[in-house]
C-alpha cells in the first residue's frame, strides 16, 4: 500500500490530525501523541485512499474491514494506559497501524489477524521486533502467548468471548467498542475475579468486527 506522499506532506497531515482531532478530544497523553505523530498512517491504507489517510473517518481496507478513525484509535490507546514492557494482545490487527503504535509505546505486541491479505500488508508496513504476528480466528486470540497485561479489540463487538477474557491477566485491562442497539460506545474494563465488566466511556462510530455477533436476544 505504497503512497506518493512526500515525508514532509505526511508529517504536516499528522500534525493537523493531532491538533484538530486528537488534542481537542481528550487525547493528550504525551506518549500516545508522540506515537501517532511518528507513525505513517498512509502506509496502512490502499494507495488510492492515501490522500484521506489522516481525515476524521474510518477507511475501508477490504474484506469487510476498516481502519478506525484516528480519534477512535487515540481514545482506545489512552484508555489502555500502555506502559513499556507490557504484553498486549491486539485482536483484529488488520493492516498493522495500531500494532505499530503499540510497539512505539514500548509494548510487546501479539497481533491477531485472520485475513491473509491484511496480514501481508501489516508485515510489510510495520516492521518491529516487538510485534509478533498471529494468524488465526480473531475471537480465539493467542492463548499460547497468554496471559496479557492488556487486550485491545480493534472493532465493535456484541459479545466478549470467554476465551479472550481467560487470556487477560488478573488486574489487566481490556479496551474495545461495544454495540448497544444502534449505538456504538468505547468501553474499558479491568479483570477481577476471573471476569471483565466493561464500562462505556465515549460514543464513537466503530465498524463491527467479524466473529463477535451476539446470539438472538443477547444483551451485555
Amino acid at each position: 500500500m505504497a503512497t506518493k506522499f512526500s515525508e514532509i506532506t505526511a508529517a504536516e497531515m499528522r500534525s493537523v490530525m493531532i491538533d484538530s482531532q486528537l488534542r481537542t478530544n481528550d487525547v493528550i497523553d504525551p506518549a500516545v501523541i508522540g506515537a501517532m505523530a511518528a507513525a505513517p498512517r498512509e502506509a496502512h491504507v490502499p494507495a488510492t485512499l492515501a490522500s484521506v489517510a489522516y481525515m476524521d473517518r474510518a477507511i475501508a481496507l477490504g474484506h469487510g474491514r476498516v481502519l478506525n478513525a484516528p480519534l477512535v484509535t487515540g481514545r482506545m490507546l489512552v484508555a489502555a494506559a500502555i506502559r513499556p514492557g507490557q504484553r498486549v494482545l491486539l485482536v483484529g490487527s488488520a493492516t498493522g497501524y495500531t500494532a505499530g503504535l503499540l510497539a512505539r509505546l514500548g509494548a510487546e505486541v501479539h497481533a491477531v489477524e485472520e485475513q491473509d491479505e491484511l496480514m501481508a500488508t501489516a508485515k510489510s508496513a510495520t516492521v518491529h521486533d516487538n510485534i509478533h504476528w498471529v494468524a488465526g480466528p480473531l475471537a480465539a486470540g493467542a492463548p499460547g502467548a497468554a496471559p496479557f497485561d492488556r487486550i485491545i479489540i480493534e472493532g465493535a463487538i456484541e459479545t466478549l468471548p470467554d476465551a479472550l477474557v481467560a487470556q487477560l491477566a488478573d488486574g489487566g485491562r481490556l479496551v474495545a467498542a461495544r454495540r448497544e442497539g444502534a449505538v456504538t460506545r468505547l468501553a474499558e474494563g479491568v479483570k477481577a475475579g476471573g471476569a471483565v465488566a466493561l464500562r462505556s466511556f465515549a460514543d464513537m462510530d466503530v465498524a463491527p468486527l467479524p466473529g463477535f455477533a451476539a446470539p438472538a436476544g443477547f444483551k451485555f
